[in-house]
């Protein structure tokens, strides 16, 4: 399972180099967070208020048949910014996955 937590912008870019080395199955998820990109301020109604969640977009990707490496080296150099914040990719092992529709289990339900 490679999980990543990326930029919202750079989403489709993710996900076309997800689809050119052959990971295309995958969900996503807004989610909120904050690492080392920096703090903003903001304003509203004359007061002032300090943003230390950031959007970002979490891609999850359960692969079997394409090695992680790819598709960690697909996601890195899709969301790559050369800014803080661009995100992190997380590579965790999968006991076991079944299909809810089939009953399919491991690598046929993935």
């Amino acid at each position: 399972m490679v999980t990543a937590i990326i930029r919202p912008e750079k989403l489709s870019d993710a996900k076309a180099a997800l689809a050119e080395v052959g990971a295309s199955s995958l969900t996503v998820t807004n989610v909120s967070g904050r690492g080392s990109q920096p703090e903003k301020q903001g304003s509203w109604r004359g007061s002032e208020y300090t943003i230390d969640l950031h959007q970002k977009a979490k891609i999850e990707c359960a692969v079997a048949d394409v090695p992680a490496e790819d598709v960690v080296d697909a996601l890195r150099e899709a969301a790559d910014t050369g800014e803080p914040g661009d995100g992190k990719i997380f590579v965790m092992d999968v006991e076991n996955a079944i299909q809810v529709r089939t009953g399919k289990e491991g690598v046929d339900a993935i």
